[in-house]
């Protein structure tokens, strides 16, 4: 056999057996969080809810618990508890919140591994520099998230970082066909050309070392669009003095109806 052909045995090999693996693994039967468990850990850590009036949250709350009836979300190596399920499910539903009858259909199961993980799903040894990912092939329409920065991204509220949110705007992105940093499905026809420039403008200046945004954002403009929404909605008052044309920006983007005046 030629080298190409025995390397492409190897990769079919290791993605059969990733396939497998998440296929036929034991899973235990879904666990949803009561109501009042469920109010109580949005009230306490999740700032986005706190600041929405009375009729709002009650939407967010019915949407959340709407997540967890439709997505298994499963400990790998790791017990994980109501709190860890209902940050999962509010992270997934503050960026599409403004939206009120998009649902995710790209997304059946998300997995929360102990710590960071490596790209070949390796949770021990060097080289686990990954915080979160959405599947693809085998792992279609599933998601892998760290627990422990699943939970940094809502107990340290002074933190630009949320993991979770980033990852569930990467599926938003990846719904009209192409992750490209451009969100057809929220972004109005009229605000596309001047988000282009915007975001290509703020790279150049993070490969400057002129911006305070994370620079995994300049890797492309799929990362950029992930980063500034984890700042957008973790820290909404430090970006909008420090950015405050890129706030809103972001604001048409995720809450139209606010930025509109409505």
């Amino acid at each position: 056999m030629s080298f190409m052909a025995v390397f492409l045995f190897i990769v079919a090999v290791i993605t059969v057996v990733i396939f497998l693996f998440f296929a036929f693994r034991k899973v235990r039967p879904e666990k949803v969080p009561d109501i009042p468990v469920q109010k109580t850990i949005l009230q306490q850590y999740v700032r986005f809810y706190r600041q929405l009036d009375a009729d709002r949250k009650s939407i967010f709350e019915d949407r959340v618990n709407r997540f967890l009836l439709k997505t298994r979300i499963t400990g790998v190596k790791t017990e994980i508890d109501d709190m860890d399920r209902v940050f999962v499910a509010a992270a997934a539903i503050i960026p599409i919140f403004a939206f009120r009858d998009w649902e995710y259909r790209n997304i059946h199961e998300v997995l929360l591994y102990p710590d960071a993980f490596t790209r070949n799903f390796r949770i021990e040894g060097a080289g686990r520099d990954t915080l979160g990912m959405v599947g693809n092939g085998p792992m279609q329409n599933m998601m892998i998230l760290s627990r422990k920065d699943l939970r940094d991204g809502f107990l340290f509220e002074g933190n630009d970082s949320n993991p979770a949110i980033h990852e569930f705007v990467h599926l938003i992105d990846k719904t009209d066909g192409a992750t490209d940093g451009l969100p057809e499905i929220l972004l109005h026809h009229s605000y596309a050309l001047p988000w282009i420039h915007r975001m290509n403008e703020e790279i150049q200046k993070i490969h400057a070392g002129q911006s305070d945004i994370n620079p995994y954002g300049a890797s492309n403009e799929a990362e950029f669009l992930a980063v500034v929404a984890e700042y957008f909605f973790n820290q909404p008052e430090k970006m909008s003095q420090r950015h405050p044309e890129l706030y809103n920006m972001l604001k048409s983007i995720f809450l139209p109806a606010e930025s509109s005046g409505h």
